[in-house]
């Protein structure tokens, strides 16, 4: 891997021409290149609840994937990464398959492979140039960011015209299909939809949105990346999905109608939460119910103002995640335990999958430097390495430069 730095598009689209700068069959070094940008995505709350119909809260943050890409006069499809070394060659003829030895090519060829199951054909082949400044695997969606900018820059490219919702679907879909981890709509759809000075509340049983203005006020939100490299497919997540679909035909088999766990009050869990006898599944179910009242209680508090009220609900969130769907882990707790001890910090939680990945905290803006610092002592000292920290505000969702 190259040492990491700072990405602009110039400087991608400078480093994209010393690339494919030689001449070959079939490169057209006079052709467009186009440049695309696809941001990193922070979920304010609303956690593990996206592929049980819950309602989520994220948005789309000012760190960037961006994504350079020329046609050709041949059928060749060319990959490189600006920091992540190895050529990756393909044809768009190809019937693409998931190969372990492609690395970050099989999210890329996912992608082509759904769009062929749509019926778009390529009449050429591309060059693509990568470089990213979201943290890889770092809980702030990286994968969905290169996902959904990669599907937006072949479209607008190729004059496909795919709907944002659908480039979302479609990465979600890729997911499924090619990547082999049953993940939600979240992640592909804010990156997909974002807007700058909004969050989304979105309901993930419909697929519906509506945008939410982010008024912080003096707050920022600093992402805290734990610098625990997971890969998702490889962690627990598929068995959080299945432990859900478990809790819920117990509850459906005791006659309780409802289409997915978030259509479940927490007063009516309560009383039906009974049915399911296994402890485990049942502190699963638990989480999904409280935290998608937790959701819409946090928009509230945002709408009204109430910073503070905001806050307490990122810390509840956090604790349900350690104790009922057990996603944290040491790291991730630490961040949020020594967090929650800085001055101006009034609500911090983990974000994204778990399982190592980022956690987030509200700070008041005249604290965050010394946040940072001392946030970074106390982490570095329980876990015997240093995080990543950086303060960030919205961002626009995927789109040309």
């Amino acid at each position: 891997m190259k040492e990491k730095f700072d990405v602009t598009p110039e400087l991608l689209k400078e480093n994209f021409i010393e690339v494919y700068q030689a001449a070959e069959a079939g490169r057209d070094t006079n052709g467009e290149i186009r440049m695309f940008a696809s941001p990193a995505r922070i979920n304010i709350i609303g956690e593990h609840i996206d592929y049980n119909g819950g309602f989520v809260f994220p948005a789309a943050i000012d760190r960037y994937l961006y994504c350079a890409i020329r046609k050709r006069t041949d059928t060749k499809i060319i990959y490189n990464d600006l920091f992540f070394p190895g050529t990756y060659t393909f044809d768009v003829n190809d019937d693409f398959k998931f190969d372990k030895a492609n690395d970050y090519a099989n999210f890329l060829n996912g992608i082509l492979s759904c769009m062929k199951k749509r019926g778009l054909t390529f009449p050429c082949g591309f060059e693509v140039l990568v470089a990213s400044n979201v943290p890889s695997a770092g809980g702030i969606s990286s994968s969905s960011a290169l996902e959904c900018g990669f599907a937006w820059a072949v479209s607008e490219t190729f004059g496909f015209n795919i709907s944002r919702k659908d480039i979302a679907l479609m990465g979600q879909q890729s997911e499924h299909e090619f990547m082999n981890v049953n993940c939600g709509i979240m992640d592909q759809y804010i990156i997909a939809t974002g807007k700058k000075d909004t969050a989304e509340l979105l309901d993930c049983a419909k697929i519906e949105h509506e945008y939410v203005p982010l008024n912080l006020g003096d707050y920022r939100f600093v992402v805290m990346n734990t610098k625990k490299q997971r890969k998702l497919a490889d962690s627990k997540y598929n068995e959080r999905r299945s432990q859900c679909e478990e809790g819920l035909a117990a509850l459906q088999a005791a006659g309780l109608n409802v289409p997915d766990l978030c259509s479940i009050t927490p007063d009516v869990f309560a009383t039906a939460g009974s049915a399911i006898k296994d402890e485990v599944i049942y502190r699963r179910v638990r989480h999904c119910v409280t935290e998608n009242d937790r959701v819409l209680r946090a928009v509230a508090a945002l709408r009204a103002d109430k910073l503070e009220e905001l806050g307490q609900l990122l810390y509840e969130s956090h604790n349900s995640l350690r104790d009922d769907y057990e996603v944290t882990g040491i790291e991730l707790d630490t961040l949020v335990e020594v967090a929650s001890k800085q001055p101006g910090c009034i609500g911090a939680r983990m974000t994204g999958a778990g399982f190592g990945g980022c956690a987030i905290a509200l700070v008041h803006k005249d604290c965050t430097e010394d946040f940072i610092k001392n946030v970074q002592a106390g982490y570095s000292k329980v876990v015997g390495y240093e995080g990543g920290f950086f303060a960030c505000s919205s961002g626009d969702g995927v789109r040309e430069i």
